[in-house]
């Protein structure tokens, strides 16, 4: 009992028990890590050196060659075949649709609304006459007479019987209960007890040492693999730069600085003046070839004028205002109508 109350008002914890799996894990755990660091790194640096590639070839060759691949395959399967169903199956199916309802459908229901359903009534009513008659009547004075009798005699003769037999089964059953309880002591004593002595004092302590070392192995492979990928990246970013500032940078300042100036230099000297050069020979080329032209056209004129004579002109038309005798008559023929 304590005399005195603890500061924090909490009451005293007992002392803890030295736990063995940590006397294992603290001995397992550094020479597994450092073996795990060594053996994942070179595994990780190469894995982040086929995810790069396989990225890369993504990218530039795969999605490519796949969109191509689906374009073409659209082109020689799908068009083909989505225009042959529609333009030659979807017609012909309607047209045998329409042709099996004609010569099938229309035949058969008047078939069956006309012959085959008075049919069927009075074929129906005879044979339910008969049915009954044939069948349900001997029936019923066949259960009644000879079925009900023969089964209460048999059903009495069951019941005996029944009886023997649990009889018998009690018997059995209580010499196959004693054989019973003696096997499980014997199993019991023999089998269970050698059983759990060997799991409870030699399996459970073997496998808590091994599922520690197994804890502890995943353990120290899940950090190797996250510090490799740390290597990994920080080795990738050395490279990047170094790509960068050796031949990126050089390559940009030698576009910029000496390529761009060149290229305009070329341009504003050299094709800008061819371009204009060309363009003023078509601008001649065209001109001569309209001269020519005109020339060619007439000769043809000429000779289709000396086979054929001179084309039909049509009637002209005669535009001038009409005359007063037209007018006022025109105006008398609308005074009639609008009288009539």
């Amino acid at each position: 009992m304590e005399l005195e109350k603890r500061p924090d008002g909490r009451p005293q914890e007992p002392p803890r028990r030295s736990d063995p799996e940590g006397c294992v894990a603290a001995v397992v755990r550094v020479p597994v890590r450092i073996v795990a660091l060594v053996l994942v790194v070179p595994v990780r640096m190469a894995w982040d050196v086929l995810v790069v590639a396989g990225r890369f070839l993504r990218d530039t060759v795969f999605r490519p060659a796949g969109r191509a691949l689906a374009w073409l395959g659209r082109v020689l399967f799908v068009w083909p075949l989505v225009g042959i169903w529609r333009y030659a199956v979807v017609p012909v199916a309607r047209g045998v649709a329409l042709l099996g309802h004609v010569l099938l459908v229309v035949p058969a229901v008047w078939l069956y609304r006309t012959v085959l359903t008075p049919a069927g009534r009075g074929l129906y009513a005879a044979l339910a006459w008969l049915g009954r008659y044939l069948v349900v009547v001997p029936a019923a004075w066949l259960y009644a007479w000879l079925l009900t009798p023969v089964g209460h005699a048999l059903a009495w003769c069951g019941r005996g019987l029944a009886w023997c037999l649990g009889m018998i089964v009690t018997g059995v059953g209580a010499v196959l209960t004693g054989v019973g309880a003696v096997l499980y002591w014997i199993t019991r004593v023999l089998v269970v007890l050698p059983a759990l002595v060997l799991w409870r004092w030699v399996l459970t302590p073997v496998g808590r040492v091994l599922a520690v070392i197994g804890r502890e192995v995943l353990d120290a492979l899940g950090h190797a693999w996250r510090i490799a990928g740390h290597v990994s990246r920080a080795f990738g970013w050395f490279l990047g730069t170094l790509w960068r500032w050796t031949v990126a940078e050089p390559a940009r300042w030698a576009y910029r600085s000496v390529l761009t100036p060149v290229g305009h230099a070329v341009r504003d000297t050299v094709l800008r003046p061819l371009a204009d050069a060309g363009r003023a020979a078509g601008r001649v080329t065209r001109q001569a070839l309209a001269a020519a032209r005109l020339p060619v056209r007439q000769a043809r004129a000429d000779v289709r004028r000396a086979l054929f004579g001179e084309p039909a002109k049509p009637p002209p038309v005669d535009r001038r205002e009409p005359s007063v005798a037209e007018a006022r008559t025109l105006g008398s023929s609308t005074t009639a109508l609008t009288k009539d």
